[in-house]
Order: structure tokens, then sequence, then C-alpha cells
């Protein structure tokens, strides 16, 4: 069962992201997208987090365009970003949408499989152990949701040991 997040609780943590350096087990390469892929990535300007997701998202072929924001509640409205699915930031790519701490390897199967009726993926919160939320050997389980206009969701991979 997929279940709200208030964005009042997600913003107070957002200043908490802090990154431990290591290897990451997201640093290993994904396959590579026929063309690199721009991405519009809006972000608290203060979040370290989305930050460290962007350098994975830029590791693994995607090129950034950075958006601070200081009112991510009214970017993550008018894209159409589902409460319940709010994380830190949202990313726009080939006219989807993605919240939160999504692997670049589901985001380039979405890509590629091109499902039409899906808007976006989301990573609801912020688990740790995620790529941009890799903190010692926390692991969270998480799954990778997907999501279409009409607000209906969909389990797309789930990462129960990585």
């Amino acid at each position: 069962m997929i279940r709200s997040f208030p964005f009042t609780v997600l913003l107070l943590s957002l200043t908490a992201c802090v990154a431990v350096a290591e290897d990451s087990p997201w640093d290993q390469p994904t396959p590579a997208l026929a063309k690199p892929q721009e991405m519009t990535v809006y972000r608290s300007p203060t979040c370290g987090c989305c930050k460290k997701w962007m350098s994975h998202m830029e590791k693994q072929g995607f090129v950034l365009k950075d958006v601070p924001s200081e009112d991510m509640e009214a970017v993550k409205a008018k894209l159409g970003v589902p409460d319940y699915l709010a994380s830190c930031h949202t990313a726009v790519v080939d006219g989807y949408l993605v919240e939160g701490h999504v692997p670049a390897g589901d985001v380039k199967q979405l890509l590629t499989g091109k499902k039409t009726s899906a808007l976006g993926l989301a990573v609801p919160g912020m688990p740790a152990g995620t790529p941009g939320m890799e903190m010692g050997g926390k692991k969270d389980k998480f799954s990778v949701i997907v999501f279409d206009k009409q607000g209906n969701a969909d389990q797309f991979h789930e990462y129960a040991k990585y």
C-alpha cells in the first residue's frame, strides 16, 4: 500500500540530508541511452542530497539543468506530482516526471520502454541508501513507483536488497 508523505515533514528534513563519502552501489554503469537526455531538476537551494542525486544522474549520462526553487510545493503542484509521492526534488526528462531519489537505471528503463500512460516515476520520502541518500551502511527497502496523470500508481521496481 502506498502511503501519504506529508510535504511539511519532508521540508523539515531537507536540511538534515547528510551524505557520507563512500563508494555507492549506484556508481555502477547502467545501459547507455541512444543519445544523452537533458533533464531539468527543481530542488531546494539548501538540500545537499539533491545535489548528490544530480551527480548520480550526471555520472549515468544525463545532462542536467539545475533550477533551485524556494517553493518546491508550488513546483510539484504545477507539474502534477501527487502529494503522497512527494520527495525533495522533482525532475523533468523527455516529458516524464522523476520525483525523488529514483535510480538512473529505472529512469532509463522508463525512457526506453515508453509507457505512454505514465506521467513519471517516484521514490516517495527520502529512504536511506537511495542515490543521493547514502548514509554509511544504512539501506532502507524502497520501491520506485510509476504513476499516471490521474494519480494512479503501481510498483515499477522494488529494492529489498542491493
